[in-house]
């Protein structure tokens, strides 16, 4: 008998018996209807498809911007912005710790300047944009907030998401500036700030894609989020907010791993598990507050480098599982991004896969096909029990912070990591092209290459921005920031004064790290 990526069983046959005293109008309902089982929307797909995103950056802002233009060409429906590792740290260009990281893993944003740059020409009242941004969140937010106004465009027609999930980032990724309750105080910040400024912008993005890349399961991927979530909702609701002032500008993000019949599942019972936490436990009477609304990418960490065109049909693969799951925004990643980052060829051939999906399949004729099957509706009970074992788990200890700060969920995905590599170093778990079925020589293939001049290009844009602002006005903002940082006041709007005034997004950055201090992560569970 096989097991799940959970560890579950997967029996060879489902028949009825694997149904029996299963209630459909307890566990399923209608689709758009609690505990929205089938899909947070009614008609789905069958008025319109997912929105189709392309997640992209690299370099500098003049060649993000290009790349930006081809997608929207290509027919993209939303924009989603990479940045460079030292953006995503809170440092600037020039800053000696970001020596030899500038604009290789995505854009490098060191200023209003660089985001003026980025949009150039695209109208941000006519698409959606995402950021996969988290500690500097408030920033690249503002900085598309200030973008917007001198396009004369209302902060009100502002659409699309910022990750702005750091809980995360102590589990798996380390792309953290301050301590955690520092860190939920800005996120508070940024959901009051939304609901007043930018109301239709989606102020989080709780995110389980990246604990799965770091190789944690499909029940750790999803009770981990959820338990992260559970931590941002009480803080809002301690901050002073209502549960439905900003539960319905929630969003998540997972991945689509290629073991189709366990992702589907995976779906459905956090729809059904979210749904019933802000119901029971919050008190959320809104329907939106109780819908778990998720962007979904294909599993990165399944692409091989080896024979790289078969990642077409991972991704492939791994697109209709998020599809089939309900998901309501998709990124598909490109075939050589195991290699390096993604040329335009493969970067639209990942788009195209979509469209294959959405306009040449049946797919989208009818709602949450799988309604019923006995295979799913089983697995789908399992991993929700498999859930919310660990979700109590991480309750026991205090709740997702806690439990950050004992190296809890970290451990956990560590343990799997380890248990994922000796089934792929031992051949029990089969990879294509890596230790089945591999050839004696790969054939040569050309990567795109960042050039590595651009570390200096950016230098030298801050040398000049900081020659010609006023720096007597960037240091009041920057003192007035600091003051909010101490008090209770709202951050983000001294902050935007700041930005606006050209302060740098290492400036900003520094002037809370005065404050408040940086994390420093614990030794392990």
């Amino acid at each position: 008998m096989r097991s799940s990526e959970s560890g579950l069983p997967i029996q060879p046959v489902y028949g009825p018996e694997a149904l029996e005293g299963w209630d459909p109008r307890a566990k399923l309902g209608q689709p758009g209807e609690y505990p929205f089982t089938r899909g947070v929307y009614a008609t789905m797909y069958t008025g319109r498809p997912w929105t189709m995103r392309q997640y992209a950056g690299f370099g500098t802002a003049v060649e993000s911007n290009r790349r930006y233009h081809q997608l929207i060409e290509a027919g993209t429906m939303g924009l989603s912005v990479a940045f460079d590792l030292p953006t995503q740290m809170g440092y600037d260009s020039d800053d000696p710790i970001a020596h030899g990281e500038v604009g290789k893993v995505g854009v490098a944003i060191d200023s209003i300047e660089d985001m003026r740059v980025l949009f150039d020409g695209i109208p941000l009242d006519q698409v959606s944009t995402s950021m996969t941004i988290n500690a500097p969140a408030a920033l690249l937010l503002l900085l598309y907030q200030l973008v917007g106004e001198e396009q004369g465009v209302p902060s009100t027609k502002l659409t699309g998401t910022i990750q702005n999930d750091v809980l995360k980032e102590y589990i798996a990724r380390g792309t953290y500036i301050y301590p955690p309750k520092q860190s939920l105080r800005l996120i508070s910040d940024i959901f009051k700030y939304c609901k007043t400024e930018i109301p239709k912008w989606n102020t989080i993005s709780i995110s389980g894609y990246h604990m799965a890349e770091a190789g944690a399961t499909p029940a750790q991927e999803i009770a981990f989020t959820l338990a992260n979530g559970i931590e941002y909702v009480r803080a809002a609701i301690e901050s002073g907010l209502d549960v439905d002032e900003f539960a319905p500008r929630l969003s998540f993000f997972f991945v689509a791993r290629t073991t189709l019949l366990e992702e589907v599942a995976k779906f459905r019972a956090a729809r059904r598990i979210w749904a019933w936490i802000m119901k029971e436990r919050f008190g959320a009477k809104n329907p939106k507050s109780q819908m778990l609304r998720f962007h979904t990418q294909t599993a990165g960490v399944q692409l091989t480098a080896q024979q790289p065109e078969v990642n077409l049909i991972r991704v492939a693969v791994q697109a209709l599982a998020a599809v089939l799951g309900g998901t309501q925004s998709l990124h598909t990643n490109s075939y050589d991004e195991a290699i390096a980052l993604p040329t335009e060829k493969a970067a639209r051939l990942a788009l195209r896969t979509q469209q294959v999906l959405a306009f040449e399949t049946d797919v989208t004729a009818t709602v949450d096909p799988f309604a019923g099957s006995y295979a799913i509706e089983s697995m789908t009970d399992e991993l929700e029990a498999a859930i919310w074992e660990l979700i109590d788990k991480v309750e026991d200890l205090g709740g997702a912070v806690a439990a950050i700060e004992k190296g809890f969920q970290k451990t956990e995905i560590e343990k799997s990591a380890y248990q994922i590599a000796q089934q792929i170093d031992s051949g029990e778990r089969v990879v294509v092209g890596v230790n089945k079925y591999t050839l004696d020589e790969e054939e040569p293939y050309e990567p795109l290459r960042v050039d590595p001049a651009i570390e200096a290009q950016q230098a030298e844009r801050l040398a000049r921005l900081r020659k010609e602002r006023d720096n007597d006005a960037v240091q009041r903002a920057l003192d007035a920031l600091r003051r909010a940082a101490q008090g209770t006041d709202n951050v983000l709007y001294p902050m935007k004064e700041a930005l606006a005034a050209k302060a740098t997004v290492g400036e900003v950055c520094n002037a809370l790290r005065d404050v408040w201090g940086v994390y420093t992560p614990p030794d392990s569970f």
